[in-house]
């Protein structure tokens, strides 16, 4: 099974932010971290702080969260729609999987 790919574009630092009592990375990254204890994914956190262009390019979307390389969320992350879309993104991969099989067979 393939696992979808997780990533959350986020600072490290949230003091960063300069938004009082910001805590939105955090919360998104507890959603997270809840789901992905009854469903399979790879997680992989970016701190934007990391390179100029992804400062420039998120400074006022973060957290952004993208599922295997499509946005899903910014800002705040919905529990059931991450785990809706997690699972589906599985599925696809399954079925693609099980598609590829029946033409090489």
């Amino acid at each position: 099974m393939t696992m979808p790919l997780i990533e959350v574009y986020a600072r490290k630092d949230c003091a960063l932010c300069k938004l009082q009592g910001c805590a939105l990375c955090m919360e998104a990254l507890s959603v997270i971290g809840k789901v992905s204890q009854d469903v399979p994914f790879q997680c992989k956190e970016v701190d934007i702080d990391s390179s100029d262009d992804l400062m420039r390019k998120y400074t006022g979307e973060i957290p952004t969260v993208f599922i295997n390389g499509k946005k899903a969320f910014k800002y705040k992350v919905d529990e059931a729609e991450f785990r809706k879309k997690v699972r589906k993104e599985i599925i696809k991969a399954g079925i693609f999987r099980l598609s590829k099989k029946e033409r090489y067979s």
